[in-house]
């Protein structure tokens, strides 16, 4: 099993990252990586083996910024190293991801006759890949990343970052395990509540089908946090003290079985 972890609020997300895979560590790796955005951009680190070998490197080559992602692996498809470990980024956009992409040869097969060239041996790395591509096709970023779920087949739990949008995250669910974690000020996502636990006890357990989009305005730390749910289900989980803070829409198009939660802070 692999474990993801998300943060996005005031904080340096560097420590709170580490310190959520290392309460992952119980599900098993063999690498571990991160990527934080800041004033200086988006910055990855990765290493092969445990996870004391990602704490040196970043002790050595440190990143600062309040939004990240941190993954570790357990190979599946490719071998174990450096190269193949999370998160995977093209151009300004970075993934971690849990879960297995079945059309994976089929649609990096379509890539490289496109012009892409690939970094690792991975399925994850596809979906940086398609997002990219329906963006330099004209798509805006979230309309991107909804094309590249309907052309991925498999389970996932996914965490996105653009460099170009400094304060939000994406993540989808579908067979794979993703929860979001509500603290005072900031956001959280993680595979499994241990790893959110110092942190927050207030989550929503996403569920097949979900994606959310976790976003956040320059505002003081302790702002109020303001939530838009778009589906009455998630909406009923979410902890009483954030209820006045909740309104629940139905998407305007009934077909579409990913559901959207969209927060703001202010």
């Amino acid at each position: 099993m692999c474990g993801i972890i998300g943060y996005l609020g005031s904080q340096e997300a560097m420590p709170i990252l580490l310190d959520g895979l290392k309460r992952l560590e119980y599900r098993g790796y063999d690498s571990a990586g991160l990527a934080v955005l800041g004033e200086n951009g988006l910055k990855i680190r990765r290493s092969l083996g445990k996870l004391k070998e990602l704490e040196k490197l970043v002790a050595q080559e440190p990143v600062f910024g309040s939004v990240g992602i941190g993954h570790t692996r357990w190979a599946t498809h490719g071998r174990p190293s450096e190269a193949n470990a999370h998160p995977h980024q093209v151009g300004e956009i970075a993934v971690v991801h849990n879960g297995i992409i079945e059309n994976y040869l089929e649609l990096k097969e379509k890539l490289l006759k496109e012009g892409h060239r690939f970094a690792s041996e991975t399925d994850t790395e596809i979906v940086s890949h398609l997002v990219v591509r329906h963006m330099r096709r004209g798509a805006e970023y979230l309309e991107a990343v909804r094309l590249t779920l309907q052309e991925i087949k498999g389970s996932y739990a996914l965490v996105i970052v653009n460099a170009n949008q400094p304060r939000m995250l994406v993540a989808a669910r579908k067979e794979s395990p993703l929860i979001l974690g509500l603290g005072e000020g900031e956001t959280f996502l993680a595979s499994d509540i241990p790893a959110i636990l110092p942190y927050t006890r207030r989550v929503i357990f996403l569920e097949d089908g979900d994606v959310v989009v976790v976003g956040a305005a320059r505002r003081h730390p302790g702002d109020h946090l303001h939530r838009t749910v778009l589906d009455e289900h998630l909406a009923g989980q979410v902890c009483q003290s954030q209820a006045k803070a909740l309104r629940a829409r139905l998407r305007p198009n009934p077909k579409d079985r990913q559901r959207s939660l969209r927060s703001s802070y202010g």
